[in-house]
Formats: structure tokens, C-alpha cells, sequence
């Protein structure tokens, strides 16, 4: 039912495990020794982090942080908002923020400045998704799954009207589904 709306498949299920089993083992031999704090951000790490967690080997700790800057649109509005903030004191750890996509880079870069002045020891970000023609600030994910086109894209944790994060792909939203007029 959803699929009707998908105009194209950008990463396949079968390219996500490839990727996240990639990034696994990358991840595994970074912090083999340093016992990181893993922030997701909400919602749309879910799929990506979920698997993520399973191909890394070592200790970790897990946490979560609800922010947007979407507020219901296809594009980052620039205000940043933090819905839930994350429970963990991140004081001298080392934070690995799980995130589904990197676009603007405003939320990312806003997050990380936040920790960073909370006193986290470092900040990293791993990405499935990276959208470097689409920022508008300066910022560089340290771990990328892959690199994507200028696109709205949904699926797999990414959503448009909180719909289509249960697509097991990465996709491109037809443009008629989100230029609709309201009434």
C-alpha cells in the first residue's frame, strides 16, 4: 500500500544490511576500548540504530534525544527543537550520535554543540544517509552508509507526515504525495 507512493528505490533492504554491517565493524574497531554513549535521535534513527546496535562488539550505553527541525515539512526549517533531551550525563564520555539522515546540518551541528558544551570528551556522528548537497551549514558525519542525491526521501525510519518509516528501503516520496494543497 505504501510502495504505491514511492517513486524510486534509493537503498535497497539488502543495501542497508551491507552498509550497517559495514559501519559495524568500523565502529567496533573505534571504540573497542571506549565504553561510548550511542544517542539516538528520535524517530528516525529507530531501524538504523536498532541494527547498527546489533553489529557492534563492544560496551556501550544507549540513549535517546527527540529533536526537529522539520515540524511537519520536506525541508528544515532552522529552528531546532529539542523534544525529549537525552537522560544520560554525557560529562567526559564519548558520544557516538546515531542518526537516520544528515541534511542541512542543523539539527546535527545544533545537538553536537550541545553536547560538546555539556562537557562530552567528543562528539561523532554515524549516518545510514548523507545528503551533502543539501546542507546549509558546515559539518562533516564522521561514518557514512552512503551518500545520497538532493531528494525527499522516506523510508526506513524517515518519514513524511509520520508516515512511511516501515518501508524496509530508503526511497523517494513522489512529488505529487507532498504537493498536495491542503483544504
Amino acid at each position: 500500500m505504501l510502495s504505491k507512493d514511492i517513486e524510486k528505490v534509493l537503498v535497497s533492504p539488502t543495501e542497508i544490511q551491507s552498509i550497517v554491517k559495514r559501519l559495524g565493524e568500523t565502529l567496533t574497531d573505534d571504540y573497542k576500548d571506549k565504553f561510548p554513549l550511542v544517542i539516538g535521535l528520535l524517530k528516525g534513527c529507530v531501524p538504523f540504530m536498532a541494527d547498527l546496535l546489533k553489529e557492534l562488539d563492544f560496551p556501550l550505553e544507549i540513549d535517546y534525544m527527540n529533536v526537529s527541525s522539520y515540524h511537519g515539512g520536506v525541508e528544515s526549517t532552522g529552528d531546532v527543537k529539542i523534544i525529549m533531551d537525552v537522560g544520560t550525563p554525557v560529562k567526559n564520555r564519548h558520544v557516538l550520535i546515531a542518526e537516520d539522515i544528515v541534511d542541512s546540518g542543523r539539527t546535527i551541528r545544533a545537538v553536537a554543540e550541545l553536547l560538546h558544551y555539556r562537557g562530552a570528551k567528543e562528539v561523532k556522528i554515524v549516518t545510514l544517509l548523507d545528503k551533502p548537497t543539501g546542507r546549509i551549514v558546515e559539518m562533516t558525519p564522521e561514518y557514512v552508509g552512503v551518500n545520497i542525491p538532493n531528494a525527499f526521501v522516506v523510508g526506513y525510519g524517515l518519514d513524511y507526515e509520520e508516515k512511511y518509516r516501515n518501508l524496509p528501503y530508503v526511497g523517494t516520496l513522489k512529488p505529487q504525495i507532498y504537493s498536495k494543497i491542503k483544504e
